[in-house]
């Protein structure tokens, strides 16, 4: 019997600064403290969206208010941990001026990333493409 597959959800947040946009990537406090944007696992009877949205503040302090989402775009990797198929789907949303980021214990930094330095950053390709995918559209 196959176990049903983990599902996360979270944002890509960007910002623009001196015309040039940034994305924001957590440093996991844990195993190979990999870089990522914030996102968690879904709780039951949790709809994705409000496990990002929970996911989001738990993880950089950010609340709902402090970011507007881009209406219609989202992106979902599909991949493996630890044999068990994980579908994450992110929403896409900027963040606010003069909002800070609070990190939770579940990371031990954060950057803020033209799109190059984001895609050396995030290290997996699955990552790189979604960042890539959104850049592109959120230049059109």
């Amino acid at each position: 019997m196959e176990s049903r597959p983990l599902v996360a959800a979270g944002f890509i947040i960007y910002r623009i600064i001196q015309n040039t946009r940034q994305y924001l990537l957590l440093q996991t406090s844990y195993g190979k403290h990999h870089w990522t944007p914030p996102k968690g696992h879904v709780d039951p009877g949790e709809s994705e969206m409000q496990t990002a949205i929970r996911e989001t503040e738990e993880e950089t302090g950010l609340k709902e208010e402090d970011y507007n989402l881009v209406e219609g775009l989202k992106r979902e990797l599909h991949y493996e941990v630890n044999g068990r198929s994980k579908r994450v789907v992110y929403w896409i949303a900027q963040i606010k001026e003069g909002k800070e980021i609070k990190l939770s214990d579940e990371h031990i930094d954060y950057k803020w990333l033209n799109i190059k330095d984001a895609e050396t950053f995030a290290n997996y390709s699955d990552m790189i493409d979604a960042l890539r995918f959104v850049d592109e559209f959120l230049s059109k």
